[in-house]
């Protein structure tokens, strides 16, 4: 959990960036994305990116619980993964997101104790089964950083 080390009690949003940056080699995964979400609106607004095309940054500001892979974790409150954004027929994903260029992804909610405070996601650029390990550790992760989201 080396992305976790420097991470201050209140993170800044360059704070955010960089955790972010630091987790993805963790996993092996060149993008990822991090929405906290809003009680006023419940939505799921974007805190910090990576390697998300210019494109889907309008998309992705704002989600929907229940949408996407990011909001399909928020409403199941448990990790959503596909092996193969590419070719993915789950309807899970939204079509637009096939833009990212990325296969394996993981979504999972941020949660602090049951409440949830958003999501965290990470894909890589192969096809992937994210391991019951793998989801274990993003989901610490994802826990270890909900009361500072």
């Amino acid at each position: 959990m080396s992305a976790l080390s420097s991470l201050p009690a209140q993170p800044s949003a360059s704070d955010w960036q960089q955790f972010l940056r630091d987790l993805l080699p963790e996993f092996h995964c060149v993008t990822g994305t991090l929405h906290r979400l809003d009680p006023a609106d419940g939505l799921l607004k974007l805190v910090t990116c990576e390697k998300i095309p210019e494109a889907l940054m309008g998309v992705i500001q704002a989600i929907p619980i229940g949408k996407g892979i990011a909001g399909a974790a928020a409403q199941r409150l448990e990790p959503v993964e596909l092996c193969n954004l590419q070719t993915d027929g789950s309807g899970v994903a939204r079509p637009d997101a096939k833009k990212t260029g990325v296969q394996g992804t993981l979504a999972v909610p941020v949660l602090d104790g049951e409440t949830l405070r958003g999501t965290l996601g990470i894909g890589m650029t192969e096809p992937h089964d994210f391991t019951d390990e793998e989801k274990a550790a993003l989901m610490d992760i994802a826990r270890a950083i909900a009361a500072r989201l």
